[in-house]
């Protein structure tokens, strides 16, 4: 992925793409259908009195006979479905419109750009400057690799996530790209968005990105605080980044042993999970028991010894 080339206090001119451009993520059919509505964080309302201002939203659909144009109009109004994303975010990443503290880049537009390309999506800024964004996001994977049961919660996910690369801060562009990624996974994973192919998987690096890093700052969240991650964005607003000293500011502690914290923690949880079904499978098997059934019993064919080769043959 190429690391944004801008070193400004706002975010590069271009975000790292959602996803290489070469591969794509396999989703897995599941519900809900194309008639769910759009998904916003529980404690964020679009018509709330906090919301905060929109950027100029525009739409451009470079093939209009795509068999993917039509799988996304007819998933989603783009209107809405750019407005919701916009305010998702921010209701995330900023405290609120009305707080001194709350500190907004200066984004002035965002444009949905829907093309024919590979890979599934990426952010860059405009021609104009990194003010005014644009989403390109792939025909191809809309119509090719998204279940029809999930194609308004699978597009507004990638929508989401790369509308986060319009709004985050990238620590004057010094901020590793893992942790971009996974700050815009973990957007979409708090706005119920998340594919059902992620899952919290135990091994490998902390700044892996996307949803691997994605529950690593979920995590943190839960472990320290509401507000964790929003603080995190704000840090990356006007310093470098340096490791050791960002992360032991942010949380006290090194992110080295905050990554052997959290895979304890799944460690822990997934010998729990284990313990219980065994527990259900005793339940069950004790169940039949008492019901009069007996257990099945080995059959003679099943205990007869395999008749031994003769002797000098191996």
């Amino acid at each position: 992925m190429a690391a944004a080339s801008e070193t400004t206090p706002i975010p590069s001119e271009f975000i790292l793409p959602m996803s290489a451009r070469d591969s794509k993520p396999v989703p897995t059919p599941a519900p809900p259908s194309n008639g769910s509505p759009l998904h916003t964080p529980s404690s964020f309302s679009t018509q709330s009195q906090h919301s905060f201002p929109l950027p100029k939203l525009r739409l451009e659909i470079r093939d209009l006979n795509h068999e993917g144009t039509e799988v996304f109009l007819t998933a989603v109004v783009a209107s809405k479905a750019l407005a919701t994303s916009v305010q998702s975010v921010l209701s995330l990443l900023y405290k609120s419109p009305d707080d001194r503290t709350t500190t907004v880049p200066s984004t002035r537009s965002v444009t949905l750009i829907l093309r024919s390309m590979s890979g599934v999506a990426y952010t860059a800024g405009s021609e104009l400057d990194s003010e005014h964004k644009e989403i390109h996001f792939s025909l191809d994977y809309i119509r090719n690799s998204i279940a029809a049961s999930r194609a308004t919660q699978e597009i507004m996910g990638v929508l989401t996530h790369e509308m986060v690369h319009c709004y985050q801060y990238n620590a004057i562009g010094t901020c590793p790209g893992g942790l971009i990624e996974g700050i815009a996974d973990w957007v979409r994973l708090n706005c119920d968005l998340s594919p059902p192919h992620w899952k919290r998987d135990e091994g490998g690096k902390w700044d892996a990105g996307y949803q691997h890093t994605g529950y690593f700052l979920d995590y943190l969240e839960k472990r320290f605080g509401e507000g964790l991650i929003r603080r995190m964005n704000d840090k990356l607003r006007n310093e470098k980044y340096e490791e050791k000293r960002f992360w032991t500011g942010l949380c006290g502690r090194p992110v080295d042993q905050l990554w052997g914290d959290y895979q304890e923690k799944l460690h822990a949880d997934t010998k729990r999970v284990e313990e219980e079904e065994c527990v259900i499978v005793e339940r069950a098997e004790a169940l039949t028991l008492e019901n009069g059934q007996p257990e099945p019993t080995a059959t003679k064919k099943d205990t007869a010894e395999e008749p031994r080769p003769p002797p000098g043959v191996i």
